[in-house]
C-alpha cells in the first residue's frame, strides 16, 4: 500500500464490460519523511478505480497488484490499483504529520 494524492480522474466511453460504473482517478505517490514538514511527491502518477467515493486532493490509501482485486467493487475486474481508504491523519515520530482539512 501507499499513500497518495488524488490529482484528477479519468473519463473512458468505451471499455470492458467488468470496469462498467467504475470511478477511476489519477493519484501521484506522496512520501513522508520524518524531517519535513510535509508530503514530498514523487512526480509519477497512477490510474487507481474508487468505489470509496474520493475527489480530487484527497490523501488517500492505495492497494496495487493482485491485492487490487480483493475488493468488493474489484473481485471480478481487470484491475491493478485501487484507492482503499481517505486518510484522516498521519502520525509520524509521535507528531501529527497530517491531518485531513487541517
Amino acid at each position: 500500500m501507499f499513500i497518495a494524492l488524488v490529482k484528477g480522474n479519468v473519463v473512458t466511453t468505451h471499455k470492458v464490460a467488468k470496469m462498467a460504473a467504475k470511478k477511476l482517478l489519477i493519484v501521484e505517490p506522496l512520501r513522508v519523511d520524518e524531517g519535513q514538514p510535509d508530503f514530498t511527491p514523487t512526480g509519477r502518477t497512477f490510474v487507481a478505480v474508487d468505489h470509496i467515493d474520493a475527489g480530487a486532493g484527497d490523501v488517500v490509501l492505495v492497494t496495487q497488484g493482485s491485492s487490487a482485486r480483493m475488493t468488493e467493487a474489484t473481485s471480478d475486474a481487470p484491475v491493478d490499483c485501487v484507492v482503499t481508504g481517505i486518510i484522516d491523519t498521519i502520525t509520524v515520530g509521535g507528531k501529527d504529520f497530517y491531518k485531513k482539512g487541517g
